[in-house]
């Protein structure tokens, strides 16, 4: 019996063998205060921006803010029960100040499980900025999908 070589293998089966690059989907974020009563209006101020792309289960974000009212503490990924409804963290995110005080940066990577993967499609992921005197939270903005154009 002959051994076969590599190049006798079927087509199908080289192919399979391969690796396949891994599509990325891009998702966008406008951040905004959403006062939850009038006693918030007073410490919530800003806006930002922030960018997600998805790479099979790999979401990595990065975005910027400023004009808030006190310095950003935190950032987190939350996921709200229905799209445009606040709910519980689910990840961290890196805060990192910028020219002023009260404006930075924002990134992190997490590996989402195929749950969160759909929670993101569906639109229910949102990123949300706190600060010193909002420390429920000051920005808000819906992870939402970039349509491709041309």
């Amino acid at each position: 019996m002959v051994a076969s070589k590599w190049w006798s293998l079927p087509l199908a089966l080289i192919a399979g063998l391969t690796l396949t690059a891994q599509s990325s989907r891009t998702y966008k974020a406008r951040l905004s205060p959403v006062a939850l009563d009038i006693a918030m209006q007073a410490t919530i101020s800003g806006a930002g921006s922030v960018s997600a792309v998805l790479t099979g289960t790999k979401l990595t974000i990065t975005g910027t803010f400023d004009g808030l009212k006190s310095p950003a503490t935190i950032a987190q990924i939350h996921k709200g029960p229905v799209k445009g409804m606040r709910g519980p963290s689910i990840f961290d995110l890196t805060v990192a100040p910028g020219t002023t005080a009260t404006s930075g940066t924002i990134s992190g990577a997490v590996t989402l499980t195929p749950v969160q993967v759909t929670d993101l499609e569906k639109g229910r992921l949102y990123v949300q900025v706190h600060s010193e005197k909002a420390p429920d939270g000051n920005l808000w903005g819906w992870l939402l999908a970039q349509e491709n154009r041309r």
